[in-house]
């Protein structure tokens, strides 16, 4: 086994790599979009379907735990077949499934559905990292997941719409109009987007043929290598974290700051994503400059920016003036992205490079089934009148802890040869 640290590496794209990224970037817009709306209009969907806090929690749960379960196998097939087919497959079914939700008249339906959604999308990020990763194999790597992470940012400061929709008609139509947006642009897709050129390396090339590549096998070797599970650790309490404030915050506006649901829905997602969306470019430019002659840079770059997040995140829980709150949060948002955009070029110094996409989809099981874990407690909390400010300030340590993790990944990877 080996460890991919170059101090330097030639910076090689292929035609249309920029292309690529923008076409992804629009199916990651629509992908975050389609699942996040759902908690902004919280009040009309209990108030055409009763349902208490923790069930509420549960809709997002149950797709957390349906799409991380099925992570793995989803980057196996990235791994294993044509990375860009199973993206447009996974954006169909997916926008099918946005439609149907539209259609739900009782929580057992509603749960059902988001399972469904949660095994529709578990296929495309794995999937859609790798084909970045496939195009982008030098200096601009970074950038060009920073990039794409901007569109889910995107499609993550639109999921207010849910909300206004769902005050000024019906909580069904925003699942109706972006079902059918996600459909037409997966068959335009067909058309457009293509997986990488074959690696010029002949060795690679032997290494990247489907048949070399075997489920099992991938998650012995991924697991046999300390520097993964530490990067496990990191990106499961990331999970946590995340979830719990993209779940909550517009919940924790409303009540904590008595704003209307469509107000706290902006606040929480119109003033935030757009925040990470700099921060996802700014971070992948930062990223990708001093990591050129510091191998490690793309380690500590994402350690040095969670230690401005974990204390914003404190400011922004403890605070009764809502300008602050969300000038906290913007902080939080702005440099947590750090550790997103660079989850996949950190894989890509640890995994063996047939299985990066499963080893992503490994990341995404753990991170999605314990932040699901995570939203559905604090959900239950909140029944037994726990106070939301301190879940808040939990996450901010846990964001800390992520940083001392990210340190002892340098230092074993520092003096490890594999």
């Amino acid at each position: 086994m080996s460890v991919n640290l170059p101090v330097s590496i030639e910076s090689k794209t292929f035609p249309k790599a920029w292309l690529v990224v923008g076409l992804l970037c629009v199916v990651g817009c629509l992908n975050y979009l389609d699942r996040i709306m759902i908690t902004t209009m919280r009040d009309s969907i209990t108030g055409a379907i009763p349902m208490t806090d923790a069930q509420f929690g549960l809709l997002t749960s149950v797709f957390l735990w349906v799409y991380g379960l099925l992570s793995p196998f989803a980057g196996f097939l990235a791994d294993r077949f044509n990375r860009s087919r199973v993206i447009i497959g996974s954006l169909f079914l997916w926008s099918l499934v946005t439609w149907l939700t539209a259609h739900a008249s009782s929580f057992e339906e509603l749960l059902a559905t988001r399972a469904l959604m949660g095994v529709s999308e578990a296929c495309y990020l794995p999937a859609a990292l790798a084909l970045v990763t496939d195009y982008h194999r030098g200096n601009t790597r970074s950038l060009a997941t920073g990039i794409h992470m901007g569109g889910i940012m995107v499609g993550q400061s639109l999921g207010f719409l849910g909300g206004w929709i769902a005050e000024e008609s019906k909580w069904n139509n925003a699942f109706t109009i972006f079902g059918i947006i996600g459909v037409a642009y997966s068959l335009l897709l067909l058309f457009l987007l293509r997986d990488a050129p074959d690696r010029d390396d002949k060795q690679e090339q032997a290494e990247a043929l489907p048949a070399k590549v075997n489920f099992f096998a991938a998650i012995k070797d991924l697991f046999s290598r300390r520097s993964f599970i530490l990067l496990l650790t990191v990106w499961s309490l990331l999970g946590i974290v995340g979830w719990m404030i993209l779940g909550w915050l517009p919940t924790y506006y409303k009540e904590h700051f008595n704003l209307s649901q469509a107000t706290a829905g902006l606040y929480a997602t119109g003033y935030l994503h757009p925040i990470s969306l700099a921060g996802s470019l700014i971070g992948g430019f930062l990223t990708d400059r001093w990591s050129r002659n510091r191998p490690y840079g793309r380690l500590m770059v994402p350690a040095f920016a969670l230690l401005v997040a974990a204390p914003a995140i404190f400011i922004a829980s403890s605070t009764t003036v809502v300008w602050v709150a969300i000038v906290g949060f913007m902080f939080y948002a702005f440099t947590r992205i750090f550790s997103d955009i660079n989850m996949m070029p950190i894989l890509c110094m640890i995994a063996d490079n047939r299985y990066r996409a499963t080893g992503y989809g490994v990341l995404n099981m753990f991170a999605c089934v314990i932040g699901g874990l995570g939203i559905y407690a604090s959900g239950a909390l909140r029944d037994a009148d726990f106070q939301m400010d301190n879940l808040f300030k939990i996450a901010g340590a846990l964001l800390l802890l992520c940083v001392f993790l990210f340190y002892m990944m340098r230092s074993h990877l520092k003096t490890t040869k594999y």
